[in-house]
Formats: C-alpha cells, sequence, structure tokens
C-alpha cells in the first residue's frame, strides 16, 4: 500500500565548506584531509542537491564590516519588489489551480516562459557541459532565472540573469565532487 502526503515547504540548509570550516577562509587554515572533506559532502548526496534550487557559499563577515554602519535595503523597499514579482507571477499563471509561483512550473510553463536567445542558451549549455550538470538543475536553473528577471522587472530571461542563477549551483561545482 502507498500513501501520499501532499506538501508544499521550503527548505533552508547550511552546511560548513569542510568538517573544521575553514576551507574557505582566507584567515584561517584548513586542517582536513582531502578524504575527510570529500566523506563530508558525500553526506549530502547528488539527487538531494539536485532537488535544492539555490546553494551558495556564504564568507564570513570581517568585523570592519559589522563595525561600518552603513545600512543596507530598507525591509520595506525589499517587501515591495517581493510583492510586484509575486504579482507578476500570479499574472503569469492565471488562474491554474495550484500554480502561482515559478517554482510550480511544468516543462511546458518552463518552454512557454523561460525562452532563451540564442547567446544565452549557449551560455546555459556550455555550463551544463563544464559543470555536468543534470537536467533537474537544467529546469532548477531556468526556474531561477525566470524568478531573477521577475525581481528585476524584466519580461525576458537574459544572458545576465542566467549567469546568476548558474551561479547559485555552486554546490554543482567540481569543488564539492572531489
Amino acid at each position: 500500500m502507498t500513501c501520499a502526503f501532499p506538501a508544499r515547504f521550503m527548505l533552508c540548509g547550511s552546511m560548513n565548506p569542510c568538517p573544521c570550516g575553514y576551507m574557505t577562509d582566507p584567515t584561517r587554515t584548513c586542517r582536513c584531509t582531502p578524504p575527510d572533506i570529500q566523506r563530508y559532502h558525500a553526506r549530502l548526496s547528488g539527487p538531494l542537491l539536485d532537488r535544492i534550487d539555490i546553494h551558495i557559499e556564504v564568507p564570513a563577515v570581517k568585523y570592519q564590516e559589522l563595525t561600518r554602519g552603513q545600512p543596507g535595503e530598507s525591509s520595506k523597499v525589499v517587501r515591495e519588489r517581493i510583492i510586484a514579482t509575486r504579482r507578476r507571477q500570479l499574472d503569469r499563471f492565471g488562474n491554474r489551480p495550484g500554480v502561482y509561483c515559478n517554482a510550480q512550473m511544468s516543462g511546458k510553463d518552463i518552454e512557454k516562459h523561460c525562452r532563451l536567445d540564442d547567446a544565452t542558451m549557449d551560455l546555459l549549455e556550455r555550463a551544463m557541459r563544464q559543470q555536468s550538470l543534470s537536467a533537474r538543475a537544467f529546469h532548477r536553473i531556468l526556474k531561477v532565472s525566470r524568478t531573477i528577471a521577475d525581481l528585476a522587472g524584466k519580461d525576458a530571461i537574459d544572458a545576465e540573469t542566467i549567469s546568476e542563477a548558474i551561479h547559485y549551483r555552486s554546490l554543482d561545482r567540481e569543488l564539492w565532487k572531489q
């Protein structure tokens, strides 16, 4: 017997680059061996990583940056941009039940709403080849780039948005496949 439990959720997680946490730290020396790092990364399977849309490296914040006091973008401005983006996505999908954002696009939706010009398609193809990305990663990159374009108020996905979406697949890069 099989049971289905419908669920929609957003998974946010974090991990160190290696067991000691200092592999990418410019001020501290990593004491992990390559096999240690490989075992550590192997704890997250490729199929699981493939299902995570965005993975990025977040470097440590330097003391000077913490104490500089430069204000970032206000929450109000960010909120307004998010609301406009959500509205754009709701308009895109109309009254389709269960589809209200880019993450829920089907293959046909991706073909319709994520069209790329030849130069942008070449860029994505190169990244797919160089990073040995899966078909699932290909579709995730297109969905994320559609959202990046929406956040910027762009109607089309361009090389800049594809590049940013590819950059958000850092765990797919060779560094993690040691």
